[in-house]
């Protein structure tokens, strides 16, 4: 099992805590106040979660969730992460979360700012096509005829095949866009980024299942 580092512990951030730690693994939480602030968190968590800072967070996950504003990057340390597999969870919703100058002024496409921060990490793209209600729920056994299926993406293949086998214990399969930059084929905006929304209910129904089959469709759209 895998030693998962959070940096961010909101709404995605503990939903996949709590799908690390269901499917045996152990986490250690963090955010911009203080690991005390976490105390009911960790403690509803279970033995198999702690409280910490960012840096330490950082430096003791064997992979490490960055699940923040993505207005805030720069407070995601980079020392501790070099080498390090880093799944980018981050959207760009400058109305909702502000803007950031780096984007807005053409200097560095949403998708690729994390990596930019992290020149000496190995970022995945993954996690930023599914609401955390809808990935509470729609993980399912390998081999479940509606497991769903997420994107990711990055330029280490070592670190992709990492986080698939990851993301499989979390109950869901994925697919492979290929390197970082294609991650842009399900950033906000395209259909695959709302691939587990019903039309109708939104945010308020329950999440769809997608297959691979489904997806790549969705993908393709966006070529």
């Amino acid at each position: 099992m895998t030693t998962i580092g959070f940096i961010g512990s909101g709404k995605i951030g503990g939903t996949l805590a709590r799908l690390a730690v269901e499917a045996g693994h152990d986490v250690v939480l963090s955010n911009s106040r203080s690991p005390q602030s976490l105390h009911d968190l960790v403690t509803g968590l279970g033995p198999r979660a702690r409280a910490a800072t960012p840096d330490q967070a950082a430096t003791d996950g064997e992979i490490v969730v960055v699940a923040i504003p993505i207005r805030a990057y720069r407070q995601v340390p980079t020392e501790p992460l070099r080498d390090k597999i880093v799944i980018d969870t981050l959207n760009y919703d400058p109305a909702r979360q502000g803007s950031v100058p780096e984007i807005e002024a053409g200097d560095v496409p949403p998708h690729e700012l994390l990596q930019t921060h992290l020149p000496e990490s190995h970022v995945v793209k993954a996690f930023s096509t599914v609401f955390f209600g809808h990935l509470a729920t729609l993980g399912r056994p390998v081999g479940a005829a509606d497991r769903s299926c997420l994107p990711i993406a990055g330029d280490a293949s070592a670190a992709k095949r990492r986080v698939a086998a990851l993301i499989d214990s979390l109950g869901y399969d994925t697919y492979d866009v290929g390197a970082l930059a294609e991650s842009r084929r399900f950033a906000p905006g395209t259909r695959a980024q709302l691939a587990h929304l019903d039309p109708v209910g939104m945010f308020t129904a329950p999440g769809r299942p997608v297959t691979a089959a489904d997806l790549v469709k969705l993908l393709d759209e966006a070529q």
